[in-house]
C-alpha cells in the first residue's frame, strides 16, 4: 500500500491551513444540492432527450434505478464522510483510499469536469436569455454577451458569504420547482392526453429502444450532489448535517424527476409521446404547460428556465471555488487559493480563480465560433458525464479499501455490501457513457476522442504534480492512529 500522505488541509512549517466557517443546516444544502441539478433544466431539456432517443414511455423507471444505484453509492459515502476532514469530497475520499497520487488525479480531474459543466451552462443561459427577449420584441445580442453578465452576478454572489448564495438559491429553486409542479398537478388532475401512463408499470417496456441512452441522461440529472460533502466547513454539527442532507437530496431529487417525467409522458399519452418528444424535443414542456395550465404558464417556464440555469451556475461555481480552496490548502494549487476572506469567511481567492477559469472557456469558444447549445452545452456536459460517473465509481471502491484497512466502520452493510453494490451499478452506467460518448457530445467519434483525451490528461496531470510536489496534499492535522493506518 502507498505510504503517499492524504488531501486534507496541513498545517506545516510555512503554510497555515485555513478553514471556512459557516453554520449551514440541512435544508440549506440541499437547496444548493437540488439547485445544481437543475431540475427545470433537466425537465425541460433532458426528459425529451431521454424519451426520444432512450426507452420512450418507460423513461420515468430511469430514475428509479438511478436512485436506488446512487442511494447504495451514498451508504458507504456518508459513513467515510464521518472519518475525512476538509471539505474535497470525491477527490479527498480516493486519496484516503487509494493514495495521494490517485486523490490528485481524481482533483483535477473534478475540476475539469465541473468547469466543463459551468461553461456549458453559460452557454445555454446566454442562448435562453436571447431567445426569450427577442421573442418580446426585444433587440437580438450576442449569447455571450448575456453570459458575461451571468458571470459577473455569479461571482460576486461567490466571493461573498455562502449562505447569501443558499438565501438566493433557496428563492430561485422554489421557483422553478414550484412551476413544474402545477404542471404536474394539472395533467394528473386532467388525467393525461388518453389516461394516465401505465408503461412504468410493465418491466419489459424499460428494456424497449435503449435503456442505456435513457440511463444516461438520466443520471446526468444527479450530478452535483456531492456537494453535500463540499460544504463540510460551513456545515452545522457536520457528522450528522451532511449525511442527512446527501440522502434528502437524492430522494429529492429522485423523486421529483420520477414524478414529473411520468407526468410528462401523460400529458401526450404512452403512443404518441415518442413522437412530440422527437419533432418538438426544444418546446415539449411549454407546450404542455401551455396545453394544461394555459398560456401564462407558458411564458413562465421561459422566465424560470433562465433561473434554474442560474441556480445552476451559482451552486457549480461554489463547488468548484470549495475544490480550489481546498487544493490551495493542500498545496496542490499555489497556497493563496486556500485563503479565506476575513469578513466573508469565504474562498475569495478560489472564487476569483473560478471566474477567470470560466471566462477563459466563454471566450474559447467565441473565438471557435461554437453555437451556444448544440456545442458549447451539449460537448461540455457530455464530457464532463463521463468524468464525473468515473470519480463516483472509483469512489466507491475506495470506500471499500479505506474501511477495509483502518477498520474504523466494522458494519458490513456500511462499509462492504452497500459500497460493492454501488459500485457494480456505477461502473455498468461508466461503461454505457463512455460507449455512448460520441451520441453525448454530436455523434462525432473524432471529438469524443478527444474529449477522452483530456480526461485522461487531467487525471496524469494530478498524479504529475504529485510527484513534481512531494508535499502536495500532505496533512499534519489528522488523527494520528487514522494517519497512521492510511499509510500501511
Amino acid at each position: 500500500m502507498s505510504t503517499d500522505a492524504v488531501l486534507t488541509p496541513s498545517v506545516t512549517a510555512g503554510h497555515q491551513a485555513h478553514r471556512l466557517a459557516g453554520k449551514l443546516g440541512p435544508t440549506a444544502i440541499v437547496f444548493m444540492v437540488v439547485a445544481a441539478a437543475a431540475p427545470l433544466t433537466v425537465v425541460a431539456g433532458t426528459f425529451p432527450i431521454g424519451i426520444a432517443a432512450g426507452n420512450g414511455a418507460a423513461f420515468p423507471a430511469s430514475y428509479g434505478v438511478c436512485t436506488v444505484v446512487l442511494l447504495l453509492f451514498a451508504v458507504g459515502f456518508t459513513a467515510m464522510a464521518r472519518h475525512i476532514p476538509g471539505a474535497g469530497a470525491f477527490y479527498t475520499y480516493i486519496a484516503h483510499g487509494f493514495g495521494r497520487h490517485a486523490g490528485l488525479g481524481a482533483a483535477f480531474l473534478a475540476l475539469l469536469s465541473y468547469t466543463a459543466v459551468q461553461g456549458g451552462v453559460y452557454g445555454y443561459i446566454g442562448a435562453s436569455l436571447n431567445e426569450l427577449v427577442t421573442s418580446h420584441g426585444g433587440p437580438s445580442v450576442p449569447w455571450y454577451v448575456y453570459a458575461l453578465v451571468m458571470m459577473g452576478i455569479t461571482g460576486f454572489l461567490g466571493y461573498r458569504h455562502i449562505e447569501l448564495s443558499g438565501k438566493v438559491l433557496g428563492v430561485l429553486l422554489v421557483c422553478e420547482v414550484g412551476i413544474v409542479l402545477v404542471i404536474n398537478v394539472a395533467v394528473i388532475g386532467h388525467g393525461g392526453a388518453s389516461g394516465l401512463s401505465t408503461a412504468v408499470l410493465h418491466p419489459g417496456n424499460f428494456f424497449s429502444g435503449a435503456p442505456g441512452i435513457a440511463l444516461i441522461f438520466a443520471l446526468a440529472g444527479y450530478i452535483g450532489f456531492e456537494a453535500t460533502a463540499v460544504f463540510r466547513d460551513e456545515a452545522r454539527d457536520p457528522a450528522r448535517t451532511i449525511p442527512r442532507a446527501t440522502y434528502v437530496a437524492l430522494l429529492v431529487i429522485g423523486g421529483f424527476y420520477a414524478l414529473s417525467s411520468w407526468a410528462l409522458v401523460s400529458a401526450w399519452g404512452d403512443a404518441d409521446v415518442v413522437g412530440e418528444a422527437t419533432n418538438n424535443p426544444a418546446t415539449m414542456l411549454t407546450d404542455t404547460a401551455t396545453r394544461y395550465v394555459g398560456s401564462v404558464a407558458g411564458d413562465l417556464v421561459q422566465i424560470f428556465l433562465i433561473t434554474s440555469l442560474f441556480a445552476a451556475l451559482l451552486s457549480f461555481h461554489n463547488v468548484l471555488a470549495r475544490y480550489i480552496f481546498s487544493l490551495g490548502n493542500t498545496r496542490a494549487l499555489p497556497e493563496r487559493c486556500g485563503r479565506s476572506h476575513l469578513r466573508h469567511d469565504s474562498p475569495h481567492i478560489a472564487s476569483a480563480v473560478q471566474t477567470v477559469s470560466a471566462l477563459v472557456l466563454v471566450v474559447a469558444s467565441v473565438v471557435a465560433g461554437l453555437d451556444p447549445v448544440t456545442q458549447v452545452f451539449t460537448w461540455f456536459v457530455g464530457a464532463a458525464s463521463v468524468g464525473i460517473v468515473v470519480l463516483m465509481t472509483v469512489t466507491s471502491a475506495a470506500v471499500v479499501v479505506y474501511f477495509r484497512r483502518t477498520r474504523l466502520d466494522t458494519r458490513p452493510w456500511n462499509t462492504l455490501i452497500a459500497p460493492l453494490l454501488g459500485f457494480a451499478g456505477l461502473a455498468v452506467l461508466s461503461v454505457m457513457t463512455a460507449v455512448n460518448l460520441p451520441l453525448l457530445v454530436g455523434g462525432s467519434d473524432t471529438l469524443a476522442a478527444i474529449i477522452g483525451v483530456l480526461l485522461v490528461g487531467a487525471f496524469l496531470g494530478g498524479i504529475v504534480v504529485a510527484v513534481m510536489r512531494p508535499h502536495a496534499g500532505t496533512q499534519q492535522d489528522e488523527n494520528p492512529d487514522i494517519a497512521k493506518e492510511i499509510a500501511r
